[in-house]
């Protein structure tokens, strides 16, 4: 359960009456991007309002005529998801920086320049961004909000999604501390020992990853890690 000094006002209207709910902001985000989570757990309490601040509650025979169900928890689920949230201006400020941080790692990751074949840096799109007034909703997922941010990034960067092809070249006794970094980069598609003992394999990367992906297996290795773009 949350406190009630975290918690945030959910409210649904329907069939002429209010309904309001008490839970954590952090729950709101994850819903509505579909995110499977045991809500009772961030509800105040397992209780559904007519007022949460009066204390008044509607009747079970309207929570079933409205919601299908007098369950608070999936009630408050339906609130969630459809109603409003009255967030805090410190909240709202927090989450759409989250978010807004989130965007600018996911466009980052995948995007190129398709002038230069290179990575845009965070910076720049956060400049871009910003230049083309961009309004981040906190509530809105990530992946729907990517597109429309692009939408907006293209008449002002050169910009583009891509995936690259890359081939990697370790020594052998440096492939066990490469091998999580390289399957969380990308999707290995065919590798192979050589004869010397080193391994070379080919992997599909997101575009933008290139550069940071170089420079991590760099470090993994001493400088010994060969990346060619295929």
């Amino acid at each position: 359960m949350v406190s009630l000094d975290e918690a945030i006002l959910a409210r649904f209207e329907s069939h002429g009456e209010t309904f309001e709910v008490l839970i954590d902001p952090k729950v709101v985000r994850a819903l509505r991007e579909g995110s499977d989570v045991d809500l009772a757990e961030y509800m105040v309490i397992e209780e559904v309002f007519n007022n949460a601040n009066k204390g008044t509650r509607p009747s079970e025979d309207k929570l079933q005529e409205v919601f299908g169900t007098n369950d608070p928890v999936e009630v408050a689920k339906t609130i969630i998801l459809k109603g409003e949230v009255q967030l805090t201006a410190e909240q709202r400020k927090e989450m759409l920086e989250n978010k807004r941080r989130r965007i600018i790692a996911e466009i980052a990751r995948n995007s190129i320049n398709p002038q230069t074949k290179s990575p845009h840096p965070p910076q720049r799109i956060e400049m871009a961004m910003e230049e083309a007034g961009v309004h981040v909703d906190p509530f809105k997922s990530v992946e729907v909000q990517v597109k429309l941010v692009l939408d907006k990034l293209r008449p002002l960067i050169p910009i583009r999604f891509e995936t690259s092809m890359i081939a990697v070249r370790l020594r052998g006794e440096d492939y066990g501390r490469c091998y999580e970094d390289l399957i969380q980069y990308g999707k290995l598609t065919r590798d192979e020992w050589q004869k010397d003992g080193g391994w070379i394999g080919v992997m599909e990367i997101p575009a933008g990853v290139r550069d940071e992906l170089l420079a991590k297996l760099n470090d993994r290795t001493k400088g010994n890690a060969q990346i060619k773009l295929l």
